[in-house]
């Protein structure tokens, strides 16, 4: 069974940043799929198990993006 949570990153303005929050975000144990939809910041990620928002916080902070609130 997978989980599917969604999440809204901010300060991303193109394809490289997409590609940015998905390898880190894809680096997060049990994450199967990550999908960025760039006009909205939308960051849907489907995972084996739940996924937390700090480890998704800690993933997004480190590609150089926020996590809204």
């Amino acid at each position: 069974m997978s989980e599917t949570s969604t999440f809204t990153v901010t300060g991303m303005t193109c394809d490289h940043c997409v590609a940015s929050v998905t390898e880190e975000i894809s680096e997060i144990d049990g994450v199967t799929a990550v999908a960025v939809d760039l006009p909205t910041g939308a960051v849907t990620v489907t995972s084996t198990a739940p996924v937390g928002t700090a480890d998704v916080r800690a993933a997004v902070e480190e590609a150089g993006y926020r996590l809204a609130a």
